[in-house]
This record gives structure tokens, sequence and C-alpha cells, in this order.
């Protein structure tokens, strides 16, 4: 099947094109609602696809946009047709809820997306005064399934579970390597991804019995062009670490800045922040983005479907780095379009009815079963310790999902194992 075009939208690749290098068996996508063979496949469900495919935050939207595309039509050829409707967002909140109601407008029975905290807010706020269920593949900001939505759901963790999820295995990683730094730094973007990091590292940090003190907490603009200033501050506290809560373009301007200022901690990693692992960071870095680190959600390797989502990817995309936001978009997809077997209907009030009822126990992402909560939460999302070896992003913990040992203290700028 090749997705039907939708007037002003683009479309995915075919479903044809893309069997040519993909081939998936049924057990590949099995669930306790298996989404194969659906009495539904007649008609497919539409899916309203949001993301920042231009502006600041392009680079993360058009990864995005590969898991979406990589989904249709893997969805297709088990007898799940969907069609994807895309909307660009240009990385404003404003344009974002322009987007979704356009694309609802246009006949999406469920939308998906946005990355960004601030413009999935503005999303879900749409989506809930349309009464059309809205799937977050990925924001953070904890508010977002604090409204008391009945439409929202969420498939990423919260600013706070990150953090959480992340300085457990920051000192899992001091166990591991037998490594205990004292001392600390937490850099963070002011904008609302990184406050609501700020807020859960200020609540959560003195009640995991850490092993080290944070002893200063900078914020700094995502968009700014320099970070001379903020890096010599947290040079001159002779922290042990950096925690940084970052995003692409000014993780890379943070490293750069470090090495030019000599600034050598034991290790920088982020306790649930993006930026780091972005192909884009290896690119533009080389050897001075080895082995930082990034403790975040990520796909297990060692499923199946992970290898099954890798294998297509690698084929569609041989140029292109798959990393997290690829995972969380074809959850998002396998979600709605799970959702809709079982609802047995594209109405909406069904489809949400579904959407709660959700358990699917076979998906790419560490964690356990996909399930929501009364607020629309899934709290069963994991983090995993990535870190950058040999110009990749690495699994290293937890133990039972590592690809690779950590390495901590990292080597120094000028060190010769970096190469």
């Amino acid at each position: 099947m090749t997705n039907k075009p939708t007037k002003g939208v683009s479309t995915p690749i075919s479903r044809r094109t893309f069997a040519k290098g993909m081939a998936i068996g049924t057990a590949a996508l099995a669930s306790p609602f298996s989404i194969i063979g659906s009495a539904n496949a007649a008609k497919p469900l539409k899916i309203g696809v949001l993301s920042p495919e231009s502006g600041f935050f392009a680079r993360e939207g058009q990864a995005c946009r590969r898991g979406y595309e990589l989904a249709g039509p893997m969805l297709a050829d088990m007898g799940m047709p969907v069609e994807m409707m895309f909307a660009d967002t240009e990385s404003s909140a404003d344009k974002a809820r322009t987007a979704a109601e356009k694309l609802i407008n246009e006949g999406a029975h469920i939308l998906v997306g946005a990355f960004v905290s601030g413009h999935t807010m503005a999303i879900a706020q749409v989506a809930e005064q349309k009464g059309i269920p809205h799937i977050i593949n990925i924001a953070a900001a904890p508010q977002i399934t604090k409204q008391g939505y009945k439409y929202v759901f969420r498939n990423f963790a919260t600013g706070p579970m990150l953090i959480k999820n992340g300085f457990g295995l920051i000192k899992d990683l001091f166990k591991a390597t037998g490594t205990t730094p004292k001392t600390a730094v937490f850099m963070h973007v002011n904008d609302t991804f990184g406050k609501a990091m700020a807020g859960g590292v200020k609540a959560l940090a003195p009640r995991m019995d850490l092993p080290f003190k944070i002893v200063e907490t900078i914020a700094y603009d995502p968009k700014a062009k320099d970070l001379s200033v903020e890096i010599a501050k947290a040079k001159s506290t002779k922290a042990d670490i950096l925690l940084p809560a970052s995003h692409g373009p000014d993780a890379i301007m943070m490293v750069r800045e470090m090495v030019k200022q000599r600034w050598e901690p034991m290790g920088i990693m982020t306790p649930g922040a993006p930026g780091t692992y972005d192909q884009a960071f290896f690119k533009t870095l080389q050897r001075f983005s080895e082995y930082v680190m990034a403790n975040v959600p990520w796909m297990d390797p060692n499923l199946d479907m992970t290898k099954t989502l890798a294998s297509g990817f690698a084929k569609k995309y041989p140029k292109n780095m798959m990393e997290l936001n690829v995972g969380f978009s074809f959850e998002a997809t396998l979600i709605a379009a799970d959702a809709y077997k079982r609802a047995g209907s594209s109405n909406p009030d069904q489809l949400a009815a579904a959407l709660r009822e959700t358990n699917i126990t076979n998906h790419v992402m560490v964690g356990g079963p996909i399930q929501f909560n009364k607020e629309g939460q899934n709290v069963n999302i994991k983090s995993t310790t990535l870190q950058n070896l040999d110009r990749k992003p690495t699994v290293v913990l937890p133990a039972g999902s590592a690809e690779a040992k950590p390495v901590f203290p990292m080597p120094g700028w000028r060190d010769a194992k970096r190469k």
C-alpha cells in the first residue's frame, strides 16, 4: 500500500519500497493485543505527526520523522495500514498549536509529537479541546500530564523520572568503576525542559544519598553564541564532574569551551538530557566527543524488535545514526496502531479508551510494558548509561543491556587514548 496523499502535508515512503529492504515476521511486533491481521486494515488510521523539522530543533525533529517513516510501512506490511500526515512545528509553540489544529481539520484521528516540551504542551491543549487523542513521543516537562487531561498519553519519562533514573545509574557507575567523585556542577538550559530538569535535581538530589555535592548550578540560554563565562565559572569550582542538561548545539559549544579552557573534570555525564549522543556531536567534536556519558532512555540493543528496527534504519538511512528520537517516535506509532486495533474504530473516545488499556510488552525501549496510569503517563520507562565509544553512543549500564564496560574517569582532552 502506498499512503494516500493528504492536502497540505507530506507522506512517507511507500510500503513496497520499504519492503525491499526489510521483512518482519509476526513475532516481531507481538503484544498482548496483537496488531497483526486487523479487521480494520481496510481503512488506515490517520496519524497527525508533529515535529520541529525546521528552526532551532530541526535536527531532532528530522530524527523523529525517520522513526515515523520506518513505523508506517512496518505496520502496513503487517496488515495495519496507517496514513501519516506530517506537519512542521517550525520550532515554535505557536506554530505547533496551529499545525495541530490544521491536522485535526484535515481529518487526523490521532496526534503524535512533538519532542519539545513547550510545543507539546500547546498541542496537548488543542487535543484536549478538540477531543482528539494525543500520544507524546518525547517531552519531559512533568506538568504536561498533571492537567487532568483525558486525551493525552505520554510514552516518555518526565523530568523527575529522568533525574531519578539518571542519578541511580550514576551511583551504579561509581560502584562499577571503583571511582567516586566528591563534587559536581550542574549546568542547564533555561527553557521549559531545562527548568524542569533543574527543579528535579533540586528536589531529588538531597533524597538520593549521592556521594557527591552539587557545588554550583549554572543556567544558560540554549541559543547563546558563547558559553565562555559559564564554563569559566564552572571551572573555578574545581568540581570533579559536570552534569549538563543541554540540547544539541549547546552541548557541542559546551565541550568546545571546556577544551579551550583546558577544564578536565573526571567526567561529563548528563543525568537525563539530550545533545551528547547526537550524530552532529560526534562529527563536530571528533575525538573530544569520546567518553562523554548520558543517562537517558534508550533502545535495548538485545531485543529482537530493536534489531529489526536497526536493520531497517541502516538500509533506509545509511548516513544517519539511530537514536532515542527514532525509537520513541516508532513506539508512538506502534501505540496508536495497537489502540486502533483494539478499539475497532477511529472514533476518538473509543481510541482514548483503548489507549488507557494499553499493555504492550514487546517494544524497543528499555523498560517494562507500555502502560499508562490515570494521568496518561507511562511510568515503566527506564534509563541506560550511554558512553560515547568509537564515535557512537554505547550502552554500558545496566549490565543486562550493556554492549561494553564503562570508562571512568575519562581520559584528558590531549590523552593518546582519544583517537
